[in-house]
């Protein structure tokens, strides 16, 4: 479990995820950038980037998801990847550049599925079964018009996927990362099998929310096999990209199955995603109870909150009664690659525009705000 210095958790108080000592609670949420070469190598900017949020005071930084492989797993276009050995060259240079400046740094690897766009290896798209996802591709990277069906997977390709993961956590390794996160998060593949309405298969895979979340935790076990000096996280979420509004129909007795699942495979810590919403509405169930605090009593492990956590009144709510030991922030964070150094200091924090979002205009946010702080 975590430890602190004090006996009710703040945002600044030390803790530890597995064998990391961090130095408050405070991490980069992932957050999709597309700012990688056209080969999904990192580049020199992308490290400056990454260590903006070290150097202003985060004691763990979370990356945008890297596809883990060069077959289905891309899902746009510049994504950074963890599929070669130049990929792990230029990841070396952003793990380096964030270590420098006193923090970690995990890797999420991310399997899109059914959810790709602009994947330059491959025009096909994979899920759990061939049902095509709600909406519409996402603009903002590239995509447009509905998503298209997806070829079902077969058992042998699964496996490949689960070796794919694997591979892709010890390239992780290589590259000096102190962990790995697997997305199975937000409407992307592993959370595709996870989801009643895109899993009709009548496998083991299929069926049952044991059976759902079976690919899961067997990505996160062959995860931890491949890697055991490294963290070793997993990303959870009712929400997703394309889909603000499902929730695990199984409430909380899914939960705990699906916490205990993955805790059994091996994971060091859970993160649960709040896509599109706050985690006000989207981690507190019937009764009161939220699943954060659900996922940490069942497993014991450190969760992770996601959503409007740059609320700090709230983040100290979360954190003091118990819902999460550690929380992500991602628009707070764009604005504020400093946040923590302004919640020591009782500075306010500047406000999201979302044009933050657009990966150009937030690399360039970061070179000026290094380059105010130099001055």
């Amino acid at each position: 479990m975590t430890t602190s210095t004090t006996s009710t958790p703040t945002p600044l108080s030390p803790v530890r995820l597995g064998s990391l000592s961090l130095r408050n609670r405070l991490a980069v949420a992932p957050m999709t950038r597309v700012s990688a070469s056209t080969d999904g190598t990192p580049t020199s900017e992308m490290a400056s980037y990454y260590a903006d949020f070290a150097r202003g005071g985060f004691g763990l930084v979370i990356t945008e998801g890297v596809h883990p492989d060069l077959a289905e797993s891309h899902g746009y276009e510049n994504q950074p990847g963890l599929a070669g050995d130049s990929h792990v060259r230029g990841w070396s240079t952003v793990t380096a550049a964030v270590h420098d400046e006193g923090a970690h740094i995990v890797a999420q690897l991310m399997q899109s599925g059914a959810l790709s766009q602009g994947n330059p290896h491959s025009t096909r798209t994979v899920g759990p079964s061939a049902v095509a996802p709600l909406g519409q591709m996402m603009p903002e990277y590239g995509g447009h018009g509905p998503w298209p069906t997806p070829d079902e997977l077969g058992s042998d390709e699964i496996a490949a996927i689960v070796r794919g993961f694997a591979a892709a956590a010890r390239r992780a390794a290589a590259a000096g990362f102190d962990g790995v996160e697997v997305h199975g998060a937000n409407g992307y593949l592993l959370d595709q099998f996870l989801t009643t309405y895109t899993n009709h298969r009548r496998d083991a895979y299929g069926g049952s929310v044991a059976n759902r979340v079976r690919l899961t935790a067997e990505v996160v076990a062959a995860v931890r096999d491949a890697v055991p000096g490294l963290v070793v996280g997993v990303r959870l979420s009712q929400t997703k990209v394309n889909d603000f509004h499902y929730r695990w129909p199984g409430g909380v007795d899914e939960a705990r199955t699906i916490f205990t699942a993955v805790a059994d495979a091996g994971a060091t810590y859970i993160h649960v995603a709040s896509e599109g919403r706050s985690w006000l509405s989207t981690a507190r169930l019937e009764g009161g109870d939220t699943i954060t605090r659900i996922a940490r009593h069942v497993t014991g492990l450190p969760v992770i909150a996601n959503g409007g956590m740059h609320d700090i009144d709230q983040t100290r709510e979360v954190l003091a009664d118990e819902h999460a030991d550690l929380v992500s922030i991602g628009h707070g964070a764009l604005a504020n690659p400093d946040l923590p150094q302004r919640i020591a200091a009782g500075r306010p924090l500047e406000l999201f525009d979302r044009s933050m979002l657009t990966p150009d205009v937030t690399l360039s946010n970061a070179r000026r705000w290094r380059e105010d702080r130099a001055r």
